[in-house]
């Protein structure tokens, strides 16, 4: 069978198996299909053989030699799984506040550095901003460029050694991936220098 022509589709759920123009086989379940665009999607038993994963697959039938139908699914397709959209909501505002405050960093002329660090505390403690060139954790905590441990400062006890902990932590991070670069740029500059 050919592309769907005028007034055929697929029916979610059926099993169909499609030859691409590049001889490529890609079987799998349908999962919707667009008969205006000839987009189907089909849900494919996972590349990486994990048994508990899918592979999602947006076919072009306009790409596609051949469709075969394995098994045609009749009756109604099962209802769709309701979507947490308050959980939804709070994950996009956190990811517009997270993208606007790097947008901020970058407009204030922090450097690269700074917004490292940045980065590095907001993965461990997420009540953290910008206060002009200045980061401020828990707002307890302030650190000020060049952003080292002695820039750290606030009132002593548990959090502020806490955040000073996180940025010697980053530092030597850093430091160790910096002195690994190096060794394998001196590495590649002498095979290649044995090589010629």
């Amino acid at each position: 069978m050919a592309a769907p022509g005028p007034g055929e589709y697929f029916s979610v759920g059926s099993h169909v198996s499609c030859l691409t123009c590049l001889g490529q086989r890609v079987q799998g379940e349908v999962v919707a299909f667009d008969y205006q665009s000839k987009m189907l999607t089909l849900k494919c038993a996972s590349s990486s053989g994990k048994p508990n994963l899918n592979d999602v697959i947006l076919i072009n039938l306009a790409y596609v030699s051949d469709v075969d139908i394995i098994n045609d699914r009749t009756e109604t397709p099962p209802p769709l799984a309701s979507l947490n959209v308050s959980k939804l909501a709070n994950r996009a505002r956190t990811e517009k506040e997270d993208k606007l405050s790097q947008a901020y960093a970058i407009s204030a002329g922090v450097s690269v550095e700074g917004q490292q660090l940045f980065q590095t505390i907001h993965k461990t403690i997420k009540d953290c901003k910008w206060q002009e060139k200045n980061i401020i954790v828990m707002d307890d905590v302030v650190i000020s460029p060049p952003y080292q441990v002695e820039n750290c400062k606030g009132k002593e006890g548990s959090a502020l050694s806490h955040v000073r902990k996180i940025v010697e932590k980053h530092f030597r991070d850093v430091e160790s991936q910096k002195s690994m670069q190096r060794s394998q740029a001196q590495q590649t500059q002498k095979d290649s220098t044995l090589s010629s």
